[in-house]
């Protein structure tokens, strides 16, 4: 039996996190995961703009990773599962990005965003919040970890 890919929104934070030294091994382990075939990475036209000013290597690494992107669309329920988001307070409207990118994985029924945005997405007291309103509006919840936390570790 074929084990089933999981289908992965990876927010702008972890493309970026391949050239940070906290972050880099993390996010290189999950990049040559999405290589391999161990995730389906999900991408946004949200991610596609936050990258296009970003520096030329992180903006490279995005481009290779086209190629094995699924494109995840905004369209009406994304942005009013957005609102909501910014409605119920879990986010002030200066973080309109990111809740977007949550919503965004959300109605395209990813398994999991990861991301290294600790304050506004990968964080304890948020993630039942976005899954509390996900339900609310007849979405799934969402797993919500940072790259460390999926990737798969060599013994």
């Amino acid at each position: 039996m074929k084990k089933r890919q999981f289908r992965v929104y990876a927010d702008t934070s972890v493309y970026g996190g391949v050239f940070d030294d906290e972050f880099a091994e993390a996010s290189r382990v999950f990049f040559d995961m999405v290589r391999t075939g161990s995730f389906s990475l999900c991408i946004s036209e949200v991610i596609h703009k936050e990258l296009e000013v970003a520096p030329t290597n992180v903006n490279g690494l995005f481009q290779d990773m086209l190629p094995l992107c699924q494109l995840a669309e905004i369209n009406g329920n994304t942005l009013e599962l957005q609102d909501a988001y910014i409605r119920e307070g879990i986010l002030s409207p200066k973080w309109y990005d990111d809740a977007l990118h949550v919503a965004i994985a959300t109605v395209a029924e990813c398994d999991v965003i990861v991301s290294w945005n600790f304050k506004h997405i990968v964080n304890f007291q948020k993630i039942p919040l976005f899954n509390a309103v996900n339900v609310l509006n007849g979405y799934k919840a969402i797993a919500i970890h940072s790259p460390m936390e999926v990737i798969s570790y060599e013994d």
